[in-house]
């Protein structure tokens, strides 16, 4: 089989996988090729793309690859998804979703702590937007839960990782940090509206 017919069925398995993605391990199981082979021809396949100005991309998110648009379209899919019931993150959910995010894995109890008020509400709304999830339990008494980003999280925001979330401000004085936290906060609302 020639490289246009292995490009055409893991551009296939690719769309069938959805938001899921697939890894490179899954692919060599159902292609039956070497791991090497498969990322060397999903290399070429993102260089096709973008040479053929397409509307879509190939990216890589916590290690599996997906069929994404692209981000200059955005405007596009943003009115697209656009609706009177098309709901936003309240403040509330934004800064608790900012905690978990650098601060993860952390309990409901820790991120209220942090925050000064109950968390309860807002990290329901995360959970269930799969932009958080449960991650773990802490060892002892209770075993509370301990809460993590998601896939969907990093794919929202564009990141392969959760170490490229952008640095928090080393200057610790009480009043710079709540400068500082409103306006990541604001940012951070910002971001989550243009992907929203």
């Amino acid at each position: 089989m020639d490289i246009h017919n292995w490009k055409a069925i893991i551009e296939g398995l690719l769309f069938a996988a959805g938001d899921e993605g697939l890894t490179t391990k899954q692919m060599c199981t159902v292609l039956e090729l070497h791991p090497d082979t498969v990322v060397d021809i999903i290399s070429e396949m993102q260089l096709d793309y973008e040479k053929e100005d397409r509307g879509i991309r190939i990216v890589e998110i916590a290690g599996t690859f997906q069929l994404a648009t692209k981000k200059e379209h955005a405007p596009y899919f943003k009115k697209l998804m656009e609706s009177p019931t098309h709901n936003t993150l309240s403040q509330a959910a934004l800064e608790t979703l900012a905690i978990v995010a650098y601060k993860q894995p952390i309990t409901r109890a820790e991120i209220e702590e942090i925050r000064g008020v109950k968390t309860e509400r807002p990290l329901q709304t995360l959970v269930t937007k799969l932009l958080v999830k449960e991650v773990g339990r802490v060892e002892g008494t209770g075993r509370a839960i301990l809460y993590g980003t998601t896939k969907e999280f990093l794919d929202y925001f564009g990141l392969k990782s959760i170490e490229e979330l952008p640095p928090l401000p080393e200057n610790t004085t009480e009043e710079y940090v709540q400068e500082e936290a409103d306006l990541f906060f604001e940012k951070f609302a910002e971001a989550f509206d243009d992907i929203s």
